[in-house]
């Protein structure tokens, strides 16, 4: 009689560990900047976490009445670009900034990540590029990768496909979270320019590169410099954890942000108003800030409104943060100086809450 066994299924334990082998490093890069706060546990079965930095001086710092603040967030259908294109190593940084953004608009530090990955098929080589990508993430939000979960269903998924979530979690102070509340009329609406598409609007963005223009992954576009499609379209989510912490720590005790929008699907008026208290509206200008070339190609490429687009993309603003009018001009040059060009939008007014493009 025939002797079953995991690996005739599709699953070999034997090169799940050895690519467990190879991703235990990659989490102890993420583990550098929370190095005092990361509890060392071999062979748990979940991860430890110390709220309070034990650390002395600036770092070590201890929350009063603290709140976790948690987000959790795949990359939709640009999985299909990274599959397309062979590419792995960068489409965890999506994860992680997806996660990590939403949780910024809280006013949260970033605490730690959690990661799931599913495969169609045991697979060590890519697994670790992939896993490159989210530990990568983690050093730049400095969040600990504090653990995750890999799955390999070989007969939910085909061999080349996978697909990837994460959760983040922060933490702030209660009486500082970024609720919206303290958003009043006169505030400046600040624009945080993205690194491109994001991980937004995929499925409308594959429809029209690659049904309808017919175009492949590794074509040159004459309209964006040459730049392959893969290279336009793998571009990855910018992490805006360092700017904006940069600024929150130059005001411990002041509300200079009154409240921040991560703008992902829904586009700038949808994510804006989902923050905007009652008798609070917002004009933004459209002419306040230039729409990167990729986002024209794509309208072109596929003949789309611009309210389409503007309702799908973040078409080039990928968060905005609504902060006191006497400090503005200060908070702008904190988040250049982080490598976060900045565009003042409009202003809030007093009216019928709503968000308007003009």
């Amino acid at each position: 009689m025939t002797k079953a066994t995991y690996k005739d299924a599709g699953v070999d334990l034997d090169l799940y560990q050895k690519a467990m082998s190879s991703i235990h490093p990659l989490l102890g890069k993420t583990h550098l900047a929370q190095k005092a706060r990361v509890m060392d546990l071999p062979g748990g079965f979940a991860g430890l976490f110390r709220l309070n930095n034990p650390e002395p001086g600036p770092a070590g710092r201890k929350y009063e009445d603290p709140v976790l603040v948690s987000g959790t967030d795949g990359v939709g259908t640009k999985i299909k670009v990274a599959i397309e294109a062979e590419t792995y190593n960068t489409i965890g940084i999506d994860l992680v900034a997806m996660c990590v953004n939403d949780c910024l608009c809280l006013g949260a530090e970033p605490l730690f990540f959690l990661d799931y990955i599913a495969l169609g098929k045991d697979d060590p080589e890519r697994l670790v590029e992939l896993m490159e990508g989210v530990s990568k993430g983690c050093v730049l939000s400095k969040s600990a990768l504090l653990g995750g979960e890999t799955a390999i269903m070989p007969d939910l998924y085909g061999d080349g496909d996978f697909d990837m979530a994460g959760f983040s979690v922060g933490v702030v102070e209660r009486n500082q979270v970024l609720d919206g509340h303290a958003i009043q009329a006169g505030d400046v609406v600040l624009g945080l320019e993205s690194s491109g598409f994001h991980s937004n609007g995929y499925s409308l963005i594959r429809k029209v590169v690659f049904e309808m223009a017919g175009l492949r992954i590794n074509d040159p576009i004459e309209e964006l410099n040459q730049r392959t499609v893969a290279s336009v379209l793998l571009e990855p989510t910018r992490i805006y954890a360092a700017a904006i912490s940069s600024v929150v720590r130059s005001y411990p005790d002041q509300i200079v942000i009154s409240g921040m929008a991560h703008i992902t699907g829904g586009g700038l008026v949808e994510n804006i108003e989902r923050i905007l208290p009652a008798n609070r509206r917002i004009e933004i200008k459209k002419s306040t800030w230039e729409v990167p070339p990729a986002f024209s190609w794509l309208q072109s490429l596929g003949n789309i409104d611009e309210e389409e687009m503007f309702r799908v993309f973040n078409m080039g603003i990928g968060m905005v943060a609504i902060v006191r009018a006497d400090q503005a001009k200060a908070v702008r040059e904190k988040l250049h100086a982080s490598h976060c060009p900045t565009h003042i939008l409009g202003k809030v007014a007093q009216g019928e809450k709503q968000v308007t493009l003009v």
